[in-house]
C-alpha cells in the first residue's frame, strides 16, 4: 500500500475536513468563560484549541473502532462521501488495521490528557471527568442503538456533544448559569441534527439493523422529532441570547434560525433520505454560525491582550 492511499485513509478515519469545527466548538465555551470572568489568556486559548482538536478527533476514531464490524454490512454511498472526503471506511476496507486505529486513538487521548493536566486545579479534574464521560457515551450510543426499542441511545448518547463546549468553559471557569443555558440550547440542536443524520443514512441503518430514530418511527416520525427539537432549540437559544449574549450573537443566531427553519421546510416538502443528505450541511452551517457568533460576541466584551 502506497503512502498516498494511507494518508487518504487516515483523513477518512478522522473526518479531517470537519476538523476545524471541533476546536471552535470547544473554544466557544472557553470564550464564554473569559467573558464571564472578564479575563483573557492567549496561552490558555492555544492549549484549549489543541485539547479540543485531539480530544474530538479521538472520538471520531473511537466511533470507527466500535462500528468496524457493523459497517461491513453496507457499501459506500453519498452519505459516506459527505462525512469522509475519500468515501471510504478505512477499518472495514482494511486500509487501516484495528491496531493502527487503536494506536491513533490512544495517542490522541494521551496528547489531550497531557494538555488538560496543565490546566489549574480543580478545572483539569472537571475536564477529565467530561472526557471520560464523553468517550463512555460514544460507546453507549453506538452499542445501545443496535438493540433498543426506545431511543435511549439518542437521548443520552448525544450529551457527549453538548458537554464538549461545557468542558471548554470549565478549562477556566466554574459551573455557572452560563453552562446551564449553553446545555439548554445546544442539546435540542444535537437531537434535531441527529434526526437529520439518521434520515440521510436511513438505507444503511436498515441494512445494519440499527434502531435509529428513522428505523424506530419511520421518516414521518423522525420529521416530527426534528421539528420539535428545532423549535425547542430556537426557543432556548433566545433565552441564551437574552441572559448571556449581545448584539453580535443576536445577528448570528437569527441567521442560524433561518437555516434551521429552511431545513425543516425542505424536509417537509420532500421526505426522503436524499433530502436528509442535502440539508445536513445546512444544519452543520447553523452550528458553525452559532459557534462563531458566541466567540465573536465574547471577544467584543473581553480584554484581548491580557497575558
Amino acid at each position: 500500500m502506497n503512502i498516498k492511499t494511507k494518508i487518504k485513509a487516515y483523513l477518512d478515519l478522522t473526518r479531517a475536513h470537519f476538523a476545524i469545527v471541533w476546536p471552535l466548538l470547544f473554544l466557544s465555551g472557553l470564550m464564554l468563560a473569559f467573558k464571564d470572568y472578564n479575563v483573557f489568556s492567549w496561552a490558555l486559548t492555544i492549549r484549549v484549541i489543541f485539547i479540543g482538536f485531539f480530544g474530538f478527533e479521538a472520538g471520531m476514531v473511537l466511533n470507527d473502532i466500535i462500528d468496524r464490524n457493523v459497517d461491513k454490512k453496507v457499501g459506500e454511498n453519498k452519505f459516506t462521501k459527505y462525512w469522509r472526503p475519500f468515501n471510504e471506511r478505512p477499518l472495514t476496507s482494511g486500509t487501516i488495521s484495528i491496531k493502527e486505529a487503536l494506536l491513533v486513538f490512544f495517542l490522541f487521548v494521551a496528547i489531550s490528557a497531557i494538555l488538560i493536566a496543565t490546566l489549574p486545579f480543580p478545572n483539569f479534574l472537571y475536564v477529565y471527568i467530561i472526557m471520560i464521560y464523553a468517550y463512555s457515551m460514544e460507546i453507549f450510543y453506538q452499542t445501545v442503538k443496535r438493540k433498543q426499542k426506545f431511543p435511549f441511545a439518542q437521548l443520552l448518547g448525544r450529551t457527549d456533544l453538548v458537554l464538549f463546549p461545557v468542558a471548554g468553559y470549565l478549562c477556566y471557569g466554574n459551573l455557572t448559569c452560563t453552562v446551564f443555558l449553553y446545555i439548554l440550547f445546544l442539546y435540542p440542536w444535537a437531537q434535531a441534527h441527529l434526526g437529520v443524520n439518521d434520515i440521510g443514512d436511513y438505507d444503511n441503518d436498515q441494512k445494519k439493523n440499527l434502531k435509529t430514530i428513522t428505523v424506530l418511527y419511520g421518516i414521518k416520525g423522525n420529521i416530527i422529532w426534528i421539528s420539535i427539537f428545532t423549535l425547542i432549540n430556537i426557543s432556548t437559544a433566545i433565552f441564551f441570547i437574552i441572559f448571556r449574549m449581545g448584539l453580535v450573537s443576536l445577528i448570528g443566531f437569527s441567521l442560524s434560525f433561518c437555516l434551521l427553519l429552511l431545513s425543516n421546510v425542505l424536509l417537509l416538502r420532500n421526505r426522503s433520505p436524499d433530502t436528509g443528505i442535502r440539508i445536513l450541511p445546512i444544519f452543520h452551517a447553523s452550528l458553525l454560525i452559532y459557534i462563531l457568533s458566541i466567540i465573536l460576541d465574547s471577544i467584543y466584551y473581553i480584554p484581548l491582550f491580557i497575558s
